[in-house]
């Protein structure tokens, strides 16, 4: 009849069966029309503060469902993007490595060109010195 929330152990289950029939027995009074004594309005103030609680355990439970159904949606995006993070990582990685390749190739045709207008330079020299001897 009284939708409470959950109680906890056994002296909670005696505790709420006890003031749910405490309250019943209050409702039947005011049905009757029978004047409430203090302790009755309170006992219809403390199951309905009980009511409210249920209610409210209900609400915390759903709000926990959904706070976990969104850490699970947010840690399925942290990985994906991670994922995707470390996929283009390698690639750029991959590309750096190929930049690296190339210019170490361009380095050494320098090198060789260098090598080879110092050997023309050199043969030059040889043939100014040769031409005036």
């Amino acid at each position: 009849m009284w939708p409470w929330g959950v109680c906890y152990g056994l002296h909670g289950a005696v505790a709420q069966e006890a003031l749910r029939t405490a309250v019943d027995k209050v409702v039947e009074k005011l049905r009757e029309g029978k004047k409430l004594s203090t302790e009755d309005i309170f006992l219809l103030y403390l199951g309905t503060i009980v009511n409210e609680l249920g209610g409210i355990r209900g609400e915390i439970t759903r709000l926990e469902q959904r706070i976990d159904a969104t850490n699970q949606r947010i840690d399925a995006l942290a990985e994906s993007l991670n994922k995707r993070i470390d996929t283009v990582a390698e690639s750029l990685s991959r590309r750096i490595d190929e930049t690296n390749r190339r210019i170490d190739a361009l380095s050494a045709r320098i090198d060789d060109v260098q090598k080879t207008l110092l050997e023309i330079q050199r043969l030059l020299v040889e043939l100014l010195k040769a031409g005036r001897a």
